[in-house]
């Protein structure tokens, strides 16, 4: 997917007011990535594709659940603080464990004028918050990231799940040690990366 493509995409998807949000989180990221690195720098030439559409083609998968949308290691916004941007009506928890990354996001947050946005600076496994929505996007392989964060889970979340080429091989993997129901998607943005959905995940 092109840059052009990707603002077409968000374009619609979205309304005036979520995309203005959107490129307001656009200019935060290119001006943040000046003081600390947030995301690769080959990236941010890329910004929609690479980062922008690539966590908003998670709300679609999301549907309308109600409930917290908690996101782990959010890092420079992507997915949990573009997915507020899109939908400032939707509750979200950001989980970031680095202090400039969590003062940063809390910034973000306030000039994109979010009002149900709230970030937690610590580790998931630390956080007990009970979510409809558990999202992370290049954090840990999904053992782990189950075996960290299933205390935020309850019967009905769903786990959405970015990934590489490796997706079907970690839900593989992962079906050694837990119970669920658990899809690949393939990725709007890139061919060679997939979305993992997970439900009713429970350890074996």
């Amino acid at each position: 997917m092109t840059e052009a493509e990707a603002r077409s995409w968000a374009a619609a998807h979205f309304d005036d007011d979520a995309i203005q949000r959107l490129e307001a989180l656009e200019q935060i990221v290119i001006e943040e990535s000046g003081r600390q690195n947030l995301v690769a720098p080959s990236t941010l030439a890329a910004l929609w594709s690479r980062h922008i559409v690539d966590s908003l083609q998670l709300l679609p998968l999301a549907g309308d659940r109600d409930g917290i949308w908690l996101d782990i290691g959010t890092g420079a916004g992507f997915p949990g603080l573009a997915v507020a941007a899109a939908s400032p009506a939707r509750q979200v928890v950001l989980v970031e464990p680095r202090r400039l990354r969590a003062d940063y996001l809390r910034a973000a947050v306030t000039r994109l004028g979010l009002q149900r946005v709230d970030v937690v600076q610590d580790k998931i496994e630390r956080v007990t918050d009970r979510a409809a929505v558990l999202s992370a996007r290049a954090v840990t392989n999904l053992d782990r990231l189950f075996a960290s964060a299933s205390q935020c889970a309850e019967n009905g979340t769903i786990w959405l799940l970015p990934k590489g080429k490796s997706a079907a091989e970690e839900v593989a993997l992962a079906r050694r040690k837990w119970h669920g129901m658990f899809h690949v998607e393939q990725s709007l943005t890139d061919p060679e990366s997939h979305i993992v959905v997970a439900s009713g995940v429970r350890a074996r």
